[in-house]
């Protein structure tokens, strides 16, 4: 497999990937290859490697010796950070290629991409800078004649399943302080986009980390994915994906004791009350629904709207959505793009189906878009229960529920019953209120007259069917390490009776 810079928008060629286990590409033991799919040309454009148990074992192996007997091992803090600032720095070099591979592979707006890969080596910065300052502490026990401090130490091998939404997003949100805190990683990116992933872990090998510390195994959930999470040497697993897999994945992580991480879905609310700047909330509620074709998972697919503004607000957003330009993701004036995976087009169309027969009222959209075979229009359902199916489970689509509401404490009610508490939105000029707002809403992050900011300083998760754990900021490191408590008796006395405890 070559990493060369290809042609995303002319390129017919079918580009052939293989697994990166132990430093080098290599074939899959099965020999099995399978399909990605351009979701805007709706054509095969990579063939991938169809992992199999065998693969992941040889790649946990390689892990386990990177970290216990390779130099890795014996490598101070401050060099790995060293590391992995060269690695940031080649995200950098490298942005526009690895974005325009995303946008081949999973259909989102190329001008998101770059975004998101132009922003990528703050992570590697951030975690780098944190490498050397895992630092335990000396405790003052209240035993006579004991020295006792704590200890941190990688918690080892981490199995990684990614989504197929953000791909490298997801990369630096849980290998970078994964590496900061000491721990090798063997990565299953989402079958449907897994080419920059595997493009990606040439710049680890070019950046200088030592061969097993990243390792990518493409395959199938049920298959690579599973023996992954199976697998008796991999210590933690962290995961981003819907609650449904990421209960399995849990569930199916403690029958080995593994440590677990989800980042998974969400139903947020989206709040605009009446003293809101409008214009400012009517596009923080078109970003939060319609970017990224809304499959997202801080999607604010829920805008509750006071009911004194509801009308106009909504014939604001009916307008906006009714200009958004859908076509290209390539194109820079595009502001839609394609449904990533065919099986995700059909279920948005299906609730939109569910939306009307629960009795929703459709005011724009409804139905799939004539630029391509994978779009879906920008859709807005009025007249919204929160009872509903379409407020309460996740579309992962560019459809929006408009839900009125009266103050603030029917807006807290509204917003928090759900089973998810990933975000939410808050849109007031009142500092009480957003105070106020902020407190009472159940969920991981709440934006204040904004939205979808996300920051490698910030923590980042969710509460209830939303996740378990914290990624980025100073939290994240946590997640990868053990504390360990070492008690030191520095007297030579015997103890008095040694059938009772000290």
């Amino acid at each position: 497999m070559t990493v060369e810079p290809i042609s995303v928008n002319t390129a017919k060629e079918v580009v052939t990937y293989r697994h990166f286990i132990n430093g080098a590409y290599v074939d899959p033991l099965n020999g099995e290859w399978f399909d990605s799919i351009d979701p805007y040309r709706n054509e095969v454009w990579a063939r991938i490697p169809r992992g199999s148990a065998a693969d992941i074992d040889n790649a946990v192996a390689a892990a386990k010796c990177a970290m216990t007997e390779g130099p890795w091992a014996t490598m101070t803090p401050s060099v790995r950070g060293k590391l992995m600032r060269r690695l940031g720095d080649l995200v950098a070099e490298n942005a526009e290629r690895l974005a325009k591979i995303e946008v081949r592979d999973n259909g989102k707006l190329m001008s998101e991409m770059l975004g998101q890969l132009r922003y990528h080596p703050e992570w590697w910065y951030y975690f780098a800078g944190l490498a050397d300052k895992i630092e335990g502490s000396v405790i003052p026990v209240d035993k006579p004649d004991h020295f006792a401090f704590t200890d941190h130490e990688p918690v080892g091998v981490v199995g990684a399943l990614t989504a197929w939404n953000s791909p490298l997003l997801f990369i630096a949100f849980k290998c970078a302080p994964a590496f900061a805190a000491g721990c090798a990683v063997v990565i299953k990116p989402s079958e449907f986009t897994s080419a920059s992933t595997l493009e990606f872990a040439a710049l680890t090998r070019d950046a200088g980390i030592p061969d097993g510390m990243f390792n990518v195994v493409a395959g199938h959930g049920a298959e690579a994915g599973s023996a992954l999470v199976d697998h008796p040497d991999v210590a933690k697993i962290t995961f981003t994906g819907s609650d449904t897999t990421g209960a399995m994945v849990y569930s199916q992580a403690a029958k080995t004791m593994k440590r677990v991480s989800l980042e998974l879905g969400g139903k947020s609310p989206n709040i605009i009350f009446a003293d809101a700047n409008l214009d400012a909330a009517a596009a923080g509620a078109v970003s939060g629904i319609f970017a990224a074709t809304g499959q997202t998972c801080i999607a604010g697919s829920r805008l509750l709207v006071q009911n004194s503004i509801k009308e106009e607000m909504t014939e604001r957003l009916v307008e906006m959505a009714k200009t958004a330009k859908i076509g290209d993701p390539m194109s820079p004036d595009t502001n839609i793009g394609p449904v990533t995976t065919a099986p995700q087009y059909q279920k948005i169309l299906d609730y939109i189906d569910i939306a009307k027969s629960e009795g929703a009222r459709l005011l724009a959209g409804g139905g799939p878009s004539d630029a391509g075979p994978q779009f879906v229009q920008p859709t807005i359902f009025t007249d919204v229960d929160n009872a509903m199916r379409i407020a309460q489970e996740e579309v992962f689509g560019p459809v929006l529920s408009i839900i009125g509401f009266d103050d603030e404490d029917e807006a807290v009610r509204i917003g928090n019953d759900v089973i998810y508490g990933l975000a939410a939105g808050v849109w007031t000029q009142n500092i009480g209120r957003a105070h106020r707002m902020a407190k009472a809403l159940k969920a991981g992050t709440v934006w204040v007259n904004t939205y979808r900011a996300v920051s490698y300083l910030m923590p980042f998760g969710g509460m209830k069917h939303s996740g378990l754990g914290r990624e980025n900021g100073l939290d994240a490191i946590k997640e990868y390490l053990e504390v360990k408590s070492v008690w030191i008796n520095t007297s030579d006395d015997a103890p008095g009776n040694p059938f009772v405890m000290r």
